[in-house]
């Protein structure tokens, strides 16, 4: 979900939204090309290494596969190979070593390199706006995902579109009209985070006029393919607007998520931040917890409201606070 700033009185994107004032991002994944065959196809058509992984399934723990990974990627480099420069340079990027190998796969003239270089140039921004391997810069990250962006191109990082919204809508001074272009740029190539943060825009009036037909729509839609913090935000509305069963229905099925397996499960799968997931099912833990409370849309279960509640907390004590006094301010 991206990047909607929040307004007195409502919730959206831009507060305690980020530990340390910084968006927790994830790399962009490697491109698809027809030509080539990832590190993981190669080594699941190997004999030799699926009777390594056989026999030595005690040491098949995240240090060995990192080192038998490397082993496999040096041999594909010593034979010329540049995709595997980028796949070393995204594994050690994970490590915290790999911005050298970004670098070099951005500047590379060779034309085979030229649809690594959007993914490349993302993952090197996202690691100057981490300070990961390099001094951290704002300017920098904002240099590379534009570049990575390529005027909304679909073929490029769609990943950086997505990001320069939510990044324009958190700066100092904010830039709300970027923030909906790039979210718009995204929603069109298909990034479902955008899509729900084009939602809150227009629900607020954040660098749009105030559409709320348009908010709808996008948040239904974006809800309909598993964005959870859209799922969360329309439990709010339904609340706000009293359709207490709806609200009941709808936000038990997300709060009953489990946070432990379900949201790296669901940012996997959908590509969302795994920050906004958790808001969502915050969001709906509270106000499930609140109908229950208060015999909402459901018989009335004070003890099955505390479980709700604490577990709003836990996810999310933030958000949990915010919207206890968000009911206080508006007496609903």
């Amino acid at each position: 979900m991206c990047s909607v700033i929040t307004t007195k009185g409502n919730v959206s994107f831009s507060e305690n939204t980020h530990c340390g004032n910084r968006m927790k991002l994830t790399s962009e994944k490697l491109p698809k090309n027809p030509f080539y065959a990832s590190i993981s196809q190669c080594a699941a058509k190997s004999q030799k290494f699926l009777q390594w992984r056989k026999e030595k399934t005690d040491h098949y723990s995240h240090a060995n596969l990192v080192e038998k990974a490397l082993q496999l990627l040096k041999e594909r480099i010593r034979r010329g190979d540049t995709l595997a420069y980028f796949l070393r340079g995204q594994l050690y990027f994970e490590e915290e070593k790999g911005v050298n190998y970004m670098k070099k796969i951005l500047d590379s003239p060779c034309p085979k390199a030229r649809h690594l270089q959007f993914a490349a140039a993302y993952n090197l921004g996202r690691a100057y706006y981490e300070g990961k391997g390099v001094k951290r810069s704002d300017e920098e990250a904002e240099r590379l995902w534009l570049f990575a962006a390529d005027n909304g191109n679909p073929k490029a990082s769609v990943k950086a579109q997505g990001i320069l919204g939510l990044y324009y809508s958190t700066k100092e001074p904010k830039e709300l009209e970027k923030a909906f272009y790039w979210h718009s740029e995204a929603c069109g190539n298909g990034n479902l985070e955008s899509q729900g943060a084009l939602g809150l825009m227009y629900f607020y009036g954040q660098g749009i006029r105030q559409d709320t037909e348009a908010a709808l729509h996008c948040l239904r839609e974006a809800a309909e393919r598993g964005n959870v913090y859209a799922q969360g935000n329309l439990v709010q509305y339904y609340y706000k607007m009293k359709f207490f069963t709806k609200c009941v229905a709808f936000s038990k099925r997300i709060a009953d998520y489990d946070e432990v397996h379900d949201i790296p499960m669901i940012a996997q799968a959908t590509d969302c931040l795994p920050e906004f997931i958790n808001r969502g099912m915050a969001m709906a833990s509270f106000y499930h917890a609140r109908c229950l409370q208060l015999g909402l849309g459901i018989t009335k279960d004070e003890a099955t409201a505390k479980q709700y509640y604490s577990k709003a907390c836990r996810l999310n004590p933030a958000v949990a606070d915010e919207l206890h006094s968000l009911l206080i301010r508006q007496r609903i």
